[in-house]
């Protein structure tokens, strides 16, 4: 089946989710897929920063004792995301979807006009994946780059679980399959960014 030619939106919002230093300890979480994740999506900030497109920078807020947690070090953004904040909206959340942070994404897209959003991050099936699926829930246009998200291998109840890959795979699947979201590459995203100017 042909997929359908990629065009972003002068305004689309790039929604970076969780790219967090607490994410790069494999003694909590374990062993995770995708190590191009990184570049990726500082390929795809500098992109959207360089065509004058908003930036939204998700960040998770776990409880105490969490790698997450604010006062750890690791709640902390990874150095590609802090070498590239300007002036990005920030959203704090504690819960999967960035649609439950503060402040209202859904309020600050609706105030800017912005009909399409391109969720990337950490972790694949959790994070990103959820706020995919609202944000199709709520009428937007959601582009996944997959290749610019990265998971962890999950256990099972009580039998065997996933590796990140497998997850990784069932997300697409999740998306594409449920009408949620189109699942691309970073480098499709990165083409029509070129090929389409922003917003005066």
């Amino acid at each position: 089946m042909t997929q359908t030619a990629i065009e972003i939106a002068p305004n689309s919002a790039l929604l970076v989710i969780d790219v967090q230093r607490g994410f790069d300890d494999p003694s909590f979480w374990g062993p995770r897929n995708n190590p191009a994740a990184e570049d990726n999506i500082a390929a795809l900030m500098d992109a959207w920063r360089a065509s004058g497109r908003p930036v939204v920078l998700v960040r998770h807020a776990s409880r105490p004792g969490s790698v997450l947690a604010p006062d750890h070090p690791g709640h902390a953004f990874k150095d590609l995301v802090e070498e590239r904040r300007y002036e990005s909206l920030l959203i704090t959340k504690t819960v999967n979807s960035a649609f439950y942070g503060t402040p209202d994404l859904a309020e600050w897209l609706t105030a800017g006009g912005i009909g399409q959003v391109v969720p990337v991050g950490i972790q694949t099936n959790m994070c990103v994946e959820t706020t995919a699926r609202m944000a199709g829930n709520l009428g937007y246009d959601v582009l996944v780059p997959l290749d610019a998200t990265h998971t962890f291998d999950l256990a099972g109840p009580q039998g065997p679980g996933l590796t990140a890959d497998e997850l990784a795979t069932a997300t697409a699947v999740n998306l594409a399959g449920g009408g949620f979201a189109r699942v691309v590459t970073t480098a499709e995203v990165l083409a029509a960014v070129q090929s389409a100017p922003a917003a005066p």
